[in-house]
């Protein structure tokens, strides 16, 4: 088995091997370039390389195109021709296959559901998410260690609702213990709920859960690519940015240490990156920065796919290793210095000027840089991409509905469960402290009905004769007695039913 991914021919007249290493191949990696550079093929490619080398990949399909990977290319394929051609100038041994993939979709409708619970998306990803203001995320930080603390499980946004509207009507006790948790906030968060349902952000979450495992497999020796339809979900950025990014601090919160493997244990394509950096607030960018400098250890490999390399912070973009840029144009003031940039990020090749080479690669074309056998980036080579083994372009609704059927992930993913969780939970104790309430009511017109029975007692007693007096006084005495038990329980049993009350609130309130 090869120890490398051939990328493409370099250098003078495109002979020179230009190849990513499998054993740098977790050091993680930049796709670059402006629209309809080849940015698509390139990626395309890659996940070839990797599934032929036995590594699983993981990757978004934004347009689309990339569904092709399921099908062998064909030699009646329109540019057949000039792949032939330019595997020639390379000198590759061009050969048709088609891959093993899996199709995602978090709506369901191009692939198997792919779903999180709440509780592990957690609030730091649910505040940007739902683009909640410092105290509004400290209100809902507030609300899930209540969950922990309460056994209360957030498995789906139904929980979370529930779970909020019980916040605030206890939130003056709450108040006491964690700071302020203003019912303002807590509107605020629960409009936001509103707005994410309307996304079809309820989608997402919920059981059964995605385990990580079923992305991380092998099919006859070669790694799976698993490709999640997010054409329409480009529609709401904001959640298909928190769910790759929540996949991908999954990976590194369960994976083991694996140190240097010889291969990654999978490849992660992180498409339109910058999505993932608009506007995003501070802790969220060093999260980013901490998962992808240490999920490599993991032996998780990551590649930001983007327009400009300046869409990616600087302390994410020196970590990325291996780089494949594209053309970028450069008709304004800011898009000269974002070339210069860009081409300050490579080592120097003396046969060309870097910043001019990133303007003139024309499509199929590239300006690239892998990591040498030390990992040290080599100098930076003009190079001809390699064309793709599989299909390029979309496969068919027909070939897609056949291999999800085929899939080992039909009908694992498929059903929504609803067990018992934070709603169900929330739901029961309201039940029980209603039917305390109503049954502390009862006892209340007992008693009521004991105090008139009593008061007309006394006035018949007031009528009798003294020694008929006595003897009622005694039996009085004995049903005062009684009657002071009764009241005496009823008090503790009113107090119990304000507490309850007051701790349950009316969640479910119009029983």
């Amino acid at each position: 088995m090869s120890d490398h991914i051939f990328m493409g021919g370099g250098g003078e007249a495109y002979g020179a091997p230009q190849v990513l290493r499998l054993d740098k191949a977790n050091r993680h990696g930049l796709i670059a370039g402006a629209t309809g550079t080849g940015k698509t093929v390139t990626l395309q490619i890659m996940a070839e390389g990797f599934s032929a080398a036995g590594v699983p990949v993981f990757l978004s399909d934004v347009k689309g195109d990339l569904s092709g990977l399921a099908a062998s290319g064909t030699a009646e394929f329109k540019l057949h021709e000039a792949f032939t051609k330019r595997a020639d100038t390379i000198g590759l041994d061009l050969t048709y296959d088609s891959f093993p993939v899996t199709f995602w979709d978090l709506f369901g409708k191009q692939g198997h559901p792919i779903r999180a619970t709440v509780a592990e998306m957690g609030p730091l990803l649910l505040a940007r998410l739902m683009e909640l203001t410092d105290a509004q995320e400290g209100v809902l930080n507030v609300a899930f260690r209540v969950a922990d603390e309460e056994g209360l499980p957030l498995l789906d946004l139904k929980d979370l609702r529930a779970l909020l509207v019980w916040v605030g009507q206890n939130a003056s006790e709450l108040s006491l213990r964690y700071g302020n948790v203003a019912s303002s906030s807590v509107g605020a968060i629960q409009r936001q709920l509103l707005v994410l349902e309307n996304q079809g952000g309820d989608a997402l979450f919920g059981e059964p859960a995605l385990q990580l495992s079923d992305m991380m497999r092998t099919r006859d020796g070669r790694g799976e690519i698993n490709i999640l339809a997010a054409d329409q979900l480009m529609g709401s950025p904001r959640l298909y940015a928190t769910f790759l990014l929540w996949l991908l601090s999954e990976l590194f919160e369960e994976l083991p240490e694996v140190g240097n493997p010889d291969k990654p244990k999978l490849v992660f394509f992180f498409d339109e990156a910058h999505l993932l950096f608009d506007d995003a607030p501070k802790a969220l960018v060093d999260k980013v920065e901490q998962v992808a400098r240490l999920i490599r250890s993991k032996g998780v490999g990551v590649y930001f796919v983007t327009q400009n390399p300046g869409d990616v912070p600087e302390d994410v973009l020196g970590q990325l290793g291996n780089r494949v840029q594209h053309a970028l144009r450069a008709f304004t003031a800011k898009d000269r210095k974002e070339l210069k940039t860009a081409a300050e990020t490579y080592r120097d090749n003396p046969a060309f000027d870097t910043a001019e080479a990133i303007q003139e690669v024309g499509t199929g074309e590239a300006v690239t840089s892998f990591l040498d056998k030390k990992g040290i980036p080599m100098i930076v080579e003009r190079t001809l991409i390699r064309p793709p083994s599989s299909q390029l372009g979309p496969i068919d609704a027909p070939t897609r509905k056949a291999i999800m059927a085929a899939s080992d992930m039909a009908g694992k993913y498929d059903q929504a469960v609803d067990r018992d969780s934070a709603f169900e939970m929330l739901r029961k104790r309201a039940d029980a402290a209603a039917q305390a309430a109503e049954e502390a009511e009862a006892a209340e017109a007992l008693l009521d009905e004991k105090a008139r029975e009593f008061k007309a007692a006394r006035r018949f007693s007031a009528g009798q004769p003294r020694s008929t007096r006595a003897s009622s006084r005694s039996s009085g005495d004995s049903f005062g007695s009684a009657l002071a038990s009764v009241v005496v329980k009823e008090l503790k049993g009113t107090t119990g039913r304000r507490l309850v009350r007051g701790v349950l609130g009316s969640l479910f309130k119009g029983r």
